[in-house]
């Protein structure tokens, strides 16, 4: 199978689009790669049709996370106060802003009494009544579990509290209009006819039947298998319209590059992140935190690592490096920034193929490679 690459990259970064044509020669997908570096764009690549966008999974997380750090470097939303201050109705007194930004929450899953199926995750104060009045399943901040599907209602609503408006409508109106984005979280109808629909050629990932009976455990699964069946609702114009900030957001992979990009620095004139506050969002909160027993005996080949909302660079997602800060996207999207080398990466694609468990997707490893070994003029 030959896959045609389109597109542009800017001098020196040849070998970054010949990269990416041998990534994506075998993939039955379409997919997206751009780059910019200080604040320029300098790789802009496609396969398939052009002007196409997609649903990006997980990578919705950092669009939230860069949200509320806007709102921190406001002086509108403080970290370290419990949720309740921005939240009164929230039940989980000891649970602090901090908590839910690095998946130390204790707050995995919608609580099982709440009775909430795939469908209940398009209405947002059903969701959000369930979560209010759920108790964590571990002491919040003392260990670190993926929130697969909460993260984004939790962290949404603090926004929305914060700001007075959806997170959608803040993002809209903060970010992506001022960026001039293709980038929602909410589709407009009138993007519909854009959208590539998400598949999967890899096998289904199972998740592991534990015999274990404590809250911690069974929490965390009934999380990920929430999370599992609203996939398709993301294959319909209900599940892209309504606003699912831990996986429905729709867009491009040139408007995830330049999203992070002016985390790091300035696009056009703007700047949505200072010097300060993208070091403090990247800063790691959990490399001393380990899941909840009896998890933590288990030894997890790839464990994330976060910052403030971002994941961080690992093993099993090495971005470019240590200073990278960013978030991956179930089956394969990527979208981060890497303040060292000034570059801001993403990666989009229709074919859910990424395999978390076995270490980082194949479609990224080599342009990545060739983005660590770019030889530009200031650089040689």
């Amino acid at each position: 199978m030959t896959t045609r690459v389109n597109g542009s990259v800017a001098h020196g970064y040849e070998n970054v689009r010949e990269a990416f044509a041998a990534a994506q020669a075998h993939d039955e997908g379409q997919a997206q790669l751009a780059v910019y570096r200080h604040g320029e764009l300098v790789v802009d690549l496609w396969t398939g049709e052009e002007n196409r966008i997609g649903i990006l999974m997980s990578c919705t997380k950092g669009i939230v996370a860069t949200c509320a750090q806007m709102l921190v470097e406001r002086g509108l939303l403080d970290v370290d106060e419990p949720v309740t201050r921005y939240w009164p109705e929230f039940t989980a007194k000891a649970v602090t802003v901090r908590h839910l930004l690095t998946h130390t929450a204790g707050l995995p899953s919608f609580p099982k009494e709440s009775g909430l199926v795939a469908a209940d995750a398009l209405d947002w104060e059903t969701c959000i009544k369930a979560l209010g009045a759920a108790m964590p399943a571990w002491e919040p901040g003392s260990a670190c579990a993926y929130h697969a599907m909460s993260y984004g209602y939790l962290v949404g609503e603090v926004v929305r509290r914060v700001a007075g408006r959806s997170v959608g409508e803040f993002f809209r109106t903060e970010v992506g209009e001022p960026l001039e984005l293709d980038l929602w979280i909410g589709l407009p109808e009138e993007q519909e006819h854009r959208v590539v629909p998400q598949f999967s050629t890899a096998p289904d990932l199972e998740i592991p039947s534990l015999k274990l009976s404590t809250r911690a455990v069974r929490s965390l699964i009934r999380g990920y298998a929430f999370a599992g069946e609203c996939v398709p609702l993301l294959n319909t114009r209900e599940g892209r319209a309504a606003e699912i900030p831990s996986m429905n957001a729709v867009g491009d992979a040139h408007s995830l590059a330049r999203m992070y990009a002016a985390t790091i620095g300035e696009v056009d004139g703007v700047r949505l992140l200072s010097e300060e506050s993208a070091r403090r969002a990247r800063t790691p909160q959990t490399d001393s935190l380990s899941a909840p027993a009896p998890l933590n005996l288990m030894r997890m080949p790839f464990p994330q690592r976060f910052g403030l909302g971002y994941e961080l660079a690992r093993p099993g997602e090495p971005m470019l490096g240590s200073t990278s800060f960013g978030h991956s996207g179930a089956g394969g999207r990527l979208a981060f920034a890497d303040p060292e080398s000034g570059h801001a990466v993403g990666y989009t694609c229709s074919n859910m193929t990424w395999n978390p468990m076995a270490g980082a997707d194949p479609r990224w490893l080599p342009w990545t490679a060739a983005l660590t070994q770019v030889r530009t003029p200031e650089n040689l």
